[in-house]
C-alpha cells in the first residue's frame, strides 16, 4: 500500500509539470507575449540545450560554492548546539541572538560582505553559510531537546558524564531532526550561493543570470534556473540518501 501510494505521487507530479508547461506555451503563443519578456518553455529548451557547456561550466562553480558553505554551516551548527546542550546558560543566552540573526535578510548584508571578503569564493561561502546554518542549528537543539528523559536520568544515576549523556542519548536522538533540518540547509545552499554571485563575482550561475539578464535573454535566465532547480533537486536527493543510510532504523520504523 506505501509503495502505491508513493508511486502514484511519484507519477502525479511529472504530470502536473507537464500540465503547467502545456498551458505556458500555450498562453505565450495564443497572447503573442514577447520572448524577452516571457519565452514558452520550447525556446527555454533550446537555449537549454544551446548553453549546456556554459551552464555546465558555470555550475561546478556555484556547486563547489554551496557544498563549502553548507559544510561550514553544518560544523557551526554542531559546535553551538554541542555548546548550548552543555550549558543551559549558553543556551538561554545564544537561542535568541539565533533567531534575531534571521530577521535580518541576507541580501541586505551581502554588499558588505562582498566590501569585507571580496569577490573570491569566500563571500560565497560566507553567504552559504549565514543562510543554512540556522535551520540546522534549531534541528538539532530541538532534537536533543526531544531525547529520552528516563534514559537521561537513568545514565546520569549511573554516574555518566554531561558529555556521555549527549554522546549517547541526544545526539542519537537528534539525528532525524538533524537531516531533516540538513534537507531544508541544502535546498537554501545553491541559493545563497547564487544570490552571493549576483552581488559581485568572476563565475557562477549567478553571475551567467546576470549577465543573461542585462541582454534580455530570459529565455537563457530560465534555462539557468532550471539548471539551479536540478542542482538542489540532486543535493536534496544525496541528503536523503546519507540520511537512510546512516539512520535506517528511523526510516524502518517510519514503514511499519
Amino acid at each position: 500500500m506505501i509503495f502505491r501510494s508513493w508511486r502514484r505521487i511519484s507519477l502525479a507530479a511529472p504530470l502536473v509539470i507537464v500540465l503547467l508547461l502545456a498551458v505556458w506555451e500555450i498562453a505565450v503563443r495564443v497572447t503573442g507575449l514577447p520572448v524577452w519578456f516571457l519565452p514558452p518553455p520550447s525556446l527555454v529548451f533550446i537555449a537549454l540545450a544551446q548553453m549546456w557547456p556554459q551552464l555546465l561550466t558555470q555550475s561546478l562553480y556555484t556547486v563547489a560554492e554551496a557544498l563549502s558553505g553548507l559544510l561550514a554551516a553544518v560544523l557551526v551548527a554542531l559546535v553551538l548546539a554541542s555548546l548550548m546542550a552543555l550549558s543551559p546558560r549558553v543556551r538561554r543566552g545564544v537561542y535568541p541572538l539565533l533567531v534575531f540573526s534571521q530577521t535580518v535578510p541576507i541580501i541586505t548584508i551581502a554588499p558588505l560582505i562582498a566590501i569585507w571578503f571580496g569577490f573570491g569564493i569566500m563571500p560565497k561561502m560566507v553567504v552559504v553559510t549565514l543562510v543554512c546554518f540556522f535551520p540546522v542549528a534549531v534541528s538539532v537543539i530541538e532534537g536533543m531537546q526531544a531525547a529520552d528523559a528516563e534514559m537521561l536520568k537513568l545514565l546520569r544515576v549511573m554516574g555518566a558524564s554531561r558529555w556521555q549523556m549527549i554522546r549517547l542519548v541526544q545526539i542519537p536522538a537528534a539525528l532525524p531532526s538533524f537531516f531533516a533540518g540538513l534537507k531544508i540547509a541544502g535546498t537554501y545552499a545553491v541559493m545563497g550561493a547564487v544570490i552571493g554571485e549576483w552581488l559581485g563575482a568572476e563565475k557562477g550561475l549567478g553571475l551567467f543570470m546576470t549577465t543573461a539578464s542585462r541582454a534580455y535573454r530570459a529565455d537563457v535566465v530560465f534555462a539557468a534556473i532550471v539548471v539551479i532547480s536540478l542542482i538542489s533537486l540532486t543535493l536534496f536527493a544525496l541528503i536523503e540518501l546519507l540520511s537512510r543510510l546512516s539512520i535506517p532504523w528511523y526510516h524502518n520504523e517510519r514503514r511499519r
